[in-house]
């Protein structure tokens, strides 16, 4: 699904209307029908329930004038606060504030005046639509809007945004000076740009897309080089499983990995690329350490590697190495493998011996942060899975934050000047391919920021492309799977108390989920 900027979801609008002859009212009320049904999904049963909808001058007030006389009708008692009188209202706005009139009347809405006449209304509400500026603002708050804003950021009551949280610049996700952190947010047509980007993550919410009839065609003819990851995507990806099958039909996976004190990580990987469905596993682990990581693992296999006094894989063992990579179906590199010099010239000589698909993480990209150039050489186009300080050491006078300030335009030009897939981790993770589409993950939440999960990626990246999935297909559903049995895990430990292997044991449950 693509991915559109207030301003090219404003020329879809006009082109629908102006060519289609679709007229805006019916786009108006399609997405107002379209959001009282994901309330009523979201929130259960609406009837006697209280809801306050805070509409503003402009087309997105008019959605919620739709939304409130939606609500009213499914028995929900509604209370509307106008941002400005009546005869400002836009066009559209306008006749949508005539029709809810004639259903809720005009006791039911209130022209904002004061906090103290808003704040104990927000405060009897069991849930307050946020419809106030949606994705046509450009400038920071002020005035009204903004003492609105903090009013609802008050109340602690769950607020759906209605297409944008008020006070998020839609192009860009930039705070404009104050906004509000919906619960959900109800975006129409196609998702938009700033709920996946900078500030606008947090404000976001769950974000639902309602479909209001904008033609196929224009959305097809649209020039936009950014898309969102679907579970439609991540389920034509996987790889089918006949009845006939057997443990060679989906793949060896051979992981590089582990040293001393490291062995979790090869032991996270090597689980996480057999819950995924890889048919075969095996660890190519530092000799001394092999006995520890056999401890670890009953599914997978080990092979024992030359290494060095540190306990780290040996330049020495390249020769080795290399057979192990071609008895394999695809390769990772890099979960706790040490920045050893040995071990960085090793896998610094590994990238043009790279002739099948393989994923690059952690220390594998530690060891490229001075030679990036050396991917060039790979006949195949890995996978890179950096976090943003590995981005950093790998782009040229990078830091962590100026990676983080540009997430997006970051991962599209290393991809491109280097010739590789890249799956730039981190909330709302991108992913990027050569020729500079992108790709961004709606799932994972901040439980997973914790030691391992990484590994855990890396382990379904490789799995995945060992039973055959092409590289980009692959990249884009390990990472969604990846978001999404966080998800589970999250619902059913909480954020705080979980575990890399947490994620392992709901890969499954992610995985039916898709299947559904």
């Amino acid at each position: 699904m693509k991915i559109v900027t207030g301003i090219q979801m404003q020329a879809l609008d006009r082109r629908t209307i102006s060519e289609a002859q679709i007229p805006s009212l019916v786009l108006m009320e399609r997405a107002g029908a379209g959001a009282v049904d994901f309330i009523q999904s979201r929130f259960g049963p609406l009837r006697g329930k209280t809801v306050t909808i805070l509409c503003g001058k402009g087309n997105n007030g008019g959605d919620g004038f739709v939304v409130a006389r939606g609500l009213r009708q499914r028995q929900t008692k509604v209370a509307v606060l106008l941002l400005a009188p009546p005869t400002d209202l836009s066009r559209d706005a306008s006749v949508m504030y005539r029709r809810w009139l004639r259903v809720g009347g005009k006791s039911a809405t209130k022209l904002f005046r004061s906090s103290e006449q808003v704040q104990p209304i927000l405060a009897s509400s069991d849930l307050i639509v946020d419809a106030l500026l949606g994705t046509g603002l450009s400038t920071h708050v002020t005035g009204a809007y903004r003492e609105a804003i903090q009013l609802i950021n008050q109340a602690g009551r769950p607020v759906i945004a209605i297409d944008m949280p008020s006070g998020i610049h839609a192009d860009n996700g930039a705070l404009l000076g104050q906004a509000v952190p919906a619960s959900a947010t109800v975006t129409f047509a196609l998702p938009k740009l700033a709920l996946y980007v900078g500030p606008g993550i947090d404000h976001a919410g769950i974000i639902h897309v309602v479909d209001i009839g904008i033609p196929a065609a224009y959305i097809d003819a649209l020039d936009s080089r950014t898309i969102v990851v679907t579970k439609e995507l991540v389920a034509d990806a996987l790889p089918a499983r006949a009845t006939s099958s057997h443990k060679g039909t989906f793949g060896h996976a051979g992981i590089l990995a582990g040293s001393v004190g490291k062995t979790g990580a090869a032991a996270l990987a090597a689980r996480a690329a057999l819950r995924v469905g890889a048919g075969l596993v095996t660890v190519g682990i530092p000799g001394s350490v092999n006995d520890v990581l056999e401890a670890k693992l009953l599914e997978a296999m080990t092979l024992p590697l030359p290494e060095t006094k540190a306990r780290t894989l040996a330049r020495s063992g390249l020769d080795r190495v290399l057979a192990f990579m071609r008895a394999r179906t695809a390769i990772a590199i890099g979960p706790g493998l040490s920045t050893h010099p040995e071990t960085v010239e090793l896998i610094q000589s590994l990238m043009k011996h790279l002739d099948r698909p393989a994923v690059l993480d952690a220390d594998a990209l530690n060891a490229l942060a001075s030679r990036a150039s050396l991917l060039t050489e790979c006949k195949i186009p890995p996978i890179l899975t950096p976090h943003p300080g590995e981005m950093a050491r790998l782009e040229v006078e990078a830091t962590p934050q100026s990676v983080n300030a540009d997430r997006l335009g970051t991962a599209r030009r290393f991809a491109r000047e280097r010739g590789v897939f890249l799956v730039l981790k981190g909330a709302r993770t991108v992913i990027a391919r050569p020729d500079g589409l992108l790709a961004i993950c709606p799932t994972g939440n901040p439980g997973m920021a914790t030691a391992g999960t990484g590994d855990v990626l890396t382990g379904m990246v490789v799995g995945l492309l060992a039973q055959g999935v092409p590289t980009w297909e692959a990249a884009c559903a390990a990472t969604y799977l990846h978001g999404a049995a966080g998800d589970l895990a999250a619902q059913q430990l909480g954020q705080a108390g979980m575990l890399a292997g947490d994620l392992i044991a709901h890969i499954p449950h992610a995985l039916q989920a898709i299947k559904r």
